[in-house]
């Protein structure tokens, strides 16, 4: 037998506390869980100068390390962001609890009688990228839906996700359950995130969240089943029929929002109809918005000071002030561009034509379709889900914003009166 790392050894023993510690939340009731997550709200208000503190040191190792502005903006935390975390803890705590939800049953012609209910996953192991806020939202709802979780939040957030893996735990404590139903393995460093996507038997689900080589790789080397979850090359596409200032609004939300997350727009298709009259403006907004347009021949000639478009520009998730822009000739044309490279994630068609619109909706495939809307609103937050896990991409199990109802599976419960099968 090959003899296990030090690092396999300390994740597979974290995840053997976890797993044991999450048989208590099996029977635990929606409201002492309720009760816990309200408990870790207060922990986090309580800690708030500790974890600022602790999210300054990281941003300032990053800043100087020249992380981008974007990834810069997704590590922070604020006074505000942190009241935010802590009321998005609160609101997950008003849901309704999936576990023991009825989702299917029957009788059969022989008496026996089933029922398909929903009951919790067990462990699940969270490995993302410099996003603190991604620690808290992993922890309450994986646990609102009885599960334990194990975190591997990456070296850039290391101080901020370490104090607040500590006021979770405290959190938890002070509700009267075990510590060890929330754990990081960031101690062990890319040997812990290896360790823990490869606990076959101990860990039952492993969800990546981050950019595209973070993604691939848990993919590829996971033992453990695996939810894709969110590279966003997300379009959107503006017809021919589209209310023009309502196109300029949604594109420039859509860019210049927040240009470092997954939901936000990399790519513009403009139909030729209303490319002279739409693109200066937009362009000129987008532009003083400090935008760098990668445009084709065609949108060139519309805005001024924009740069020329590489195919590379057409498949690439920039996360930065950057959005290729390209000018289509008809809705099948702008289609065919998002199906050869989307990412599955996010598309926003803005158009006033029924058929148009229709055509979009049941043609494009990812697991997010807008009609005269922002590609921002994919969100678990936005959706009325609470706070997310992170957007699948995938189609098994779960796919789009993923919240308590994607981290269950289900059980089929089967009574008899004596039944034998012959």
């Amino acid at each position: 037998m090959t003899e296990l790392s030090e690092a396999t050894q300390q994740v597979h023993a974290l995840a053997a506390k976890a797993k044991e510690s999450a048989r208590t939340l099996r029977l635990a009731t929606t409201a002492s869980k309720n009760a816990m997550l309200h408990s870790i709200a207060d922990e986090l208000v309580a800690n708030m100068d500790t974890i600022l503190a602790a999210n300054e040191t990281d941003m300032t190792r990053e800043r100087e390390g020249g992380m981008s502005d974007s990834l810069l903006d997704r590590l922070q935390l604020t006074t505000e962001r942190l009241e935010g975390i802590a009321d998005a803890v609160r609101e997950v705590a008003t849901l309704p609890d999936p576990v023991g939800e009825i989702v299917g049953g029957r009788t059969l012609a022989n008496g026996l009688r089933l029922i398909n209910k929903r009951v919790p996953m067990g462990v699940i192991g969270m490995i993302y990228e410099a996003r603190p806020n991604v620690t808290v939202d992993a922890a309450v709802l994986a646990l609102k839906a009885g599960n334990a979780v194990l975190l591997r939040g990456g070296s850039a957030a290391l101080e901020s996700n370490k104090v607040l893996v500590e006021t979770i735990r405290a959190g938890v404590v002070k509700a009267g359950y075990p510590a060890d139903l929330v754990a990081t393995v960031d101690d062990y460093g890319r040997d812990g995130s290896v360790a823990l996507m490869k606990a076959r038997g101990l860990v039952d689900l492993v969800i990546p969240r981050g950019g595209a080589g973070l993604i691939q790789t848990v993919i590829e080397q996971a033992t453990v089943p695996t939810i894709e979850t969110g590279v966003g090359n997300c379009h959107v596409y503006i017809d021919r029929d589209a209310d023009l200032d309502s196109a300029h609004n949604i594109a420039l939300n859509a860019k210049t929002h927040r240009p470092g997350v997954c939901n936000a727009a990399e790519t513009l298709l403009v139909h030729r109809d209303v490319a002279a009259e739409l693109l200066p403006r937009l362009g000129a907004s987008l532009i003083a918005a400090g935008v760098t347009i990668h445009g084709d021949d065609a949108t060139r000639e519309f805005v001024e000071g924009a740069v020329v478009a590489t195919d590379e520009d057409w498949e690439t998730e920039y996360l930065s002030l950057d959005l290729a822009v390209k000018v289509v000739d008809s809705a099948e044309e702008a289609i065919a561009h998002i199906l050869t490279y989307s990412t599955g994630h996010t598309e926003a068609i803005v158009s006033n034509n029924v058929s148009a619109v229709n055509l979009f909706t049941s043609t494009v495939d990812s697991a997010v379709v807008m009609v005269n809307a922002s590609t921002r609103f994919t969100d678990g937050g936005q959706f009325g889900l609470g706070a997310e896990i992170g957007i699948s991409t995938q189609k098994l199990h779960a796919r789009g914003p993923m919240a308590l109802q994607e981290l269950t599976t289900t059980t089929w419960i089967v009574q008899g009166d004596g039944h034998v099968r012959n």
